[in-house]
């Protein structure tokens, strides 16, 4: 057995796991990601190691690398045309109730044109919901339950309906040079090898180390 097979051994199988139930649609997953049950997901970018648990659902939306996203989620909740004469989908899906009157593509384009963007190493808690054209900085955490109208800075901790920020993650040096280190893009190799000081050591202590 060569030694680069040894090395090999070090690493799990990198096919996402997506359960049996969930539903997606136009999605481009990464390696290492995880798809909870009946999570739905319409023309979403997945970036390696992120997972999504149960009932969840996202669209139109671009989630970076690492990030742990609840239960009962909603990116890029659904926004219906309050100028019309009536909010029901009716009026942009009337497929689903006549036949020979077509689905409303003006309005689908709208809805792409108002995607969300979430960061590296984000947390998104328990049944949490960002509104369409929202962009979550990397490092972000967002309070369970918590309505995001408004772009949320890197490294900040928001919560609440409208969310609004709690505290910083770090002083905004440390999360400055976390952004420059963007671990998140490591090879597998290196990653292996940092485990043990994200477990043990602070940031300022991590970055001492390893931001050379």
């Amino acid at each position: 057995m060569r030694d680069d097979d040894v090395q090999d051994l070090r690493f799990t199988d990198p096919q996402p796991k997506i359960h049996t139930t969930a539903e997606l649609r136009g999605c481009r997953i990464g390696r290492y990601c995880s798809v909870g049950e009946r999570v739905s997901l319409t023309e979403v970018v997945l970036g390696d190691f992120s997972y999504i648990q149960r009932h969840s659902e996202g669209i139109c939306a671009t989630i970076g690398k690492f990030c742990s996203i609840a239960s009962n989620v909603r990116i890029n909740a659904l926004e219906h045309p309050m100028e019309r004469v009536t909010t029901h989908k009716i009026s942009y899906r009337p497929n689903e109730y006549f036949r020979y009157q077509k689905l409303d593509s003006g309005f689908r384009e709208r809805r792409r044109a108002k995607p969300v963007t979430v960061g590296n190493d984000v947390w998104i808690g328990h049944g949490a919901v960002i509104m369409p054209g929202v962009t979550v900085g990397d490092g972000a955490v967002i309070g369970a339950n918590a309505v995001v109208t408004r772009e949320v800075p890197p490294y900040t901790v928001v919560g609440g309906v409208p969310a609004r920020t709690i505290r910083r993650r770090f002083p905004e040096d440390i999360a400055g040079r976390l952004q420059a280190l963007a671990w998140w893009d490591w090879p597998l190799e290196k990653l292996f090898e940092a485990v043990p000081d994200m477990q043990s050591m602070s940031a300022e202590k991590f970055l001492e180390k390893w931001a050379g």
